[in-house]
């Protein structure tokens, strides 16, 4: 294991697929892979006892080797060395915190999530995001929910675009899609 040298084009690895896929475990195992203190860059909100549950069980899955930073908005923000892996868990809840964080206004939030994940990726070696494949079960009733389905496509197809590696997560097993092999 190497943790990741600066370099003057850091690496992004996209990781994604549905709800409880075993995303997060794949990309947390990618991270300790590449560095032996990978940073761990949490972008949730506990707005209820159901999330919070959801939280203490990734912070418990995680050991001692990690750095553990949150950041619900500001990710660029997040203090970083040009060394860093960084692991980026999720995309989906990022992208709704900036979503009603523009009072639901897409083009806006897409802008700002654009420019989150951009300059976060030249803050570090190696920047590894999980997301979620939302738009997979149908198109929804409510304008709400498609609106913010359509955001999370767009923002999910600009980091894939960016992406070095794609994998797609099935039932817990990882599927490359980017670079296709």
């Amino acid at each position: 294991m190497n943790d990741a040298a600066y370099t003057n084009n850091p690496k992004l690895i996209m990781v994604t697929g549905g709800q409880r896929s075993g995303k997060s475990v794949f990309a947390e195992n990618l991270a300790l892979s590449m560095s032996h203190r990978p940073v761990y860059l949490a972008t949730a909100r506990i707005y209820d006892e159901e999330m919070r549950r959801r939280v203490e069980l990734h912070r418990e899955r995680r050991h001692e080797r990690w750095t553990n930073l949150e950041s619900p908005l500001f990710v660029s923000e997040a203090k970083l060395s040009s060394s860093d892996v960084v692991l980026l868990d999720c995309l989906t809840l990022l992208a709704t915190n900036w979503f009603f964080e523009c009072q639901e206004n897409a083009d806006e939030a897409f802008a700002e999530i654009r420019r989150q994940i951009d300059a976060l990726l030249h803050n570090c070696a190696s920047l590894i995001v999980v997301t979620n494949e939302i738009g997979l079960g149908g198109i929804s009733a409510n304008a709400m929910q498609r609106q913010f389905a359509d955001l999370q496509g767009r923002i999910n197809q600009h980091v894939a675009t960016e992406a070095d590696e794609v994998y797609l997560l099935i039932s817990g097993i990882p599927v490359k899609i980017k670079p296709q092999q």
